[in-house]
C-alpha cells in the first residue's frame, strides 16, 4: 500500500483551515457526502496541489446479512474515480437489517453496529468483501468499529476475526486506535492483544479520534480532543509497524486551527515514540514492516472450502434474523434478545436516537430553526415510535409529517411554517422555495 503520510478528515466546516494547514499530505472525505460531478472547490484545490483524497464509505454495511447493494457499490466506485483515489475504505459493520431475507420490516440503524465475531458472520462478511472488491476500481480497506455492546456466544477475538478476514479475502485494514480504546472501556478487550494478532502487512492507514467517558461508557464522539490512552495505543501500533498513513478525525465541535495542528503534532510524536521503541526510523517514513503491498495487490489469500449455495443462504438467513432482532430492539422498542446486556443496549438505543436527531438537523436545518428548542424532544419522541426505514432526508420528511398529523406544533404560526416546509418537499410537485422560507423567517422574527 502506498505511503500516505499525515492526514486529516476533510469536512466543509474546516475546509479553509485544512487548505492552509502545513504538513497535510492527504485528506479523507465521507464518500456519501460528495457528488462526483460537483466536488467542492476547496477539495479540488487540494487535489491540484497534489494532496491525496481518499473516500471513506459509511453505508455499505458489508457486515450485514444481505449482499452489498449494487447501486451503493457503483456510487463508491464513481467517487474513487472522480477523486483519483488510491484506495477506498469502509467499515466492518452492519447498518440495516430485515427485509426479504427475513420476511420482516426493513430497518435502518443510521449508525455502524458491530457484527458478531462468529464463523457465520465471518463467512458472510468475506463473501460480501469479495463482491465489493470485484466492483471497485481500487483496493478496499476495512475499519474496525467502536461498539457499545457485545454479542453473546462470540467465537473469535477481534484480532483473530480481522486476521482471518485478511487471509481469506486479501482486503487491507484501516485500524482505528480510538475504536480499540472504546472497545477496551466498553467491552473489556485489550488493545495490545488485538494489535498482536493483526497482519501488519495488510495495514493501509490509521485513524485517531477523541471521545468522552460517561457512567463507565466510552462514547466515540469525534468531537473531543484525542486522549492520552488513544495516543498510547498508536505508539504501541507504531512500535510493531510503520503506519503508511495516520489521520485525525473530527466531525463536530471543531476547535481553532491551531488546536488541530497541535493534535496532529501529538499524533506525529506518538508515532515517532513507537518507532524509537522499535529501534527503527523515528521519522515514521518507510514501508510497513514485513513488506508493503503495492498498487491494486493484496496480501496472500487463504483458500477456504466453499459451502453449497443452500448452505450460504442458510448462513445469511441465520445472521439476518439475529441482526434484525438486535436492530429492532434498538430502534423499534421490541424486547432485547436473550444474552445481551440490557443496560448497554439501552445506552446504544439512546445514542442511535440522538444521532438521528443530530443528522436530521444537519440535512434539514430548517426544522430546528422552525421548531426552536422543541425540535430535539419532539424528534426523540418521534424516534421512539418510528424506526428509520430510509435515509436521513426521508426521515426528516417523515418527522415533519408525523408532527403535522398529530396537530403539532400547537403554535399556529410555527405549524404553518412546518406545513409549508413539508409541502415544499413532499408534495407531488415542487412548490416555490421562497414561500416556506418567508414563513419560517416570520416565525423566527416573532420568537426573537
Amino acid at each position: 500500500m502506498r505511503r500516505l503520510g499525515t492526514g486529516i478528515g476533510w469536512r466543509p466546516e474546516i475546509a479553509d483551515a485544512v487548505e492552509r494547514m502545513p504538513g497535510i499530505d492527504w485528506v479523507e472525505v465521507v464518500a456519501e457526502n460528495v457528488c462526483p460531478g460537483h466536488l467542492p472547490q476547496a477539495l479540488l484545490r487540494l487535489r491540484e496541489r497534489g494532496v491525496t483524497v481518499v473516500p471513506h464509505g459509511v453505508s455499505l454495511g458489508l457486515g450485514g446479512a444481505d449482499r452489498p447493494d449494487e447501486g451503493r457499490l457503483r456510487a463508491l466506485a464513481e467517487r474513487a474515480e472522480a477523486l483519483g483515489a488510491p484506495l477506498v475504505t469502509e467499515h466492518i459493520a452492519f447498518v440495516r437489517a430485515g427485509g426479504a431475507l427475513t420476511a420482516s420490516p426493513r430497518l435502518e440503524a443510521g449508525h455502524l453496529l458491530p457484527v458478531p465475531r462468529t464463523r457465520d458472520a465471518l463467512d458472510v462478511l468475506c463473501e460480501n468483501v469479495r463482491i465489493a472488491q470485484r466492483a471497485l476500481p481500487v483496493p478496499l480497506a476495512l475499519e474496525n468499529i467502536a461498539a457499545l455492546f457485545s454479542w453473546p456466544g462470540e467465537e473469535l477475538t477481534e484480532g483473530q476475526f480481522l486476521s482471518e478476514l485478511v487471509e481469506r479475502t486479501g482486503v487491507h485494514l484501516l485500524i482505528d486506535v480510538a475504536n480499540l480504546h472504546t472497545n477496551h472501556v466498553n467491552r473489556g478487550e485489550e488493545p495490545a492483544q488485538a494489535l498482536a494478532a493483526l497482519p501488519v502487512e495488510a495495514l493501509a492507514y490509521v485513524h485517531v479520534a477523541g471521545g468522552f467517558e460517561r457512567d463507565g461508557v466510552w462514547h466515540d464522539s469525534h468531537a473531543h480532543p484525542v486522549p492520552r490512552p488513544v495516543l498510547d495505543i498508536l505508539t504501541d501500533l507504531a512500535a510493531r509497524a510503520v503506519p503508511p498513513g495516520v489521520l485525525l478525525e473530527r466531525d463536530e465541535n471543531f476547535p481553532e486551527p491551531g488546536e488541530l495542528e497541535r493534535e496532529l503534532e501529538a499524533i506525529g510524536e506518538a508515532v515517532r515514540a513507537g518507532r524509537r521503541r522499535a529501534g527503527g526510523d523515528a521519522s515514521g517514513d518507510g514501508a510497513v514492516a514485513g513488506g508493503a503491498v503495492a498498487g491494486g495487490g493484496g496480501v496472500a489469500v487463504l483458500a477456504r472450502p466453499v459451502t453449497g449455495v443452500r448452505g450460504r443462504e442458510d448462513t445469511r438467513q441465520r445472521l439476518g434474523v439475529a441482526q434484525a432482532a438486535v436492530l429492532s430492539s434498538l430502534v423499534a422498542g421490541t424486547p432485547v434478545p436473550e444474552g445481551f446486556d440490557r443496560v448497554r443496549m439501552a445506552v446504544q438505543a439512546r445514542a442511535l436516537a440522538a444521532k438521528r436527531a443530530g443528522v436530521v438537523a444537519k440535512v434539514a436545518p430548517e426544522l430546528p430553526e422552525i421548531l426552536g428548542a422543541g425540535y430535539r424532544p419532539a424528534f426523540l419522541g418521534y424516534a421512539r415510535e418510528r424506526p428509520m426505514g430510509g435515509g436521513y432526508r426521508r426521515d426528516a420528511l417523515d418527522f415533519a409529517g408525523y408532527l403535522l398529523a398529530a396537530g403539532l406544533p400547537q403554535e399556529a404560526g410555527v405549524r404553518k411554517a412546518l406545513r409549508e416546509w413539508w409541502l415544499d418537499r413532499a408534495g407531488p410537485a415542487p412548490r416555490a422555495r421562497g414561500r416556506a422560507g418567508r414563513v419560517r423567517r416570520r416565525v423566527l422574527l416573532l420568537r426573537g
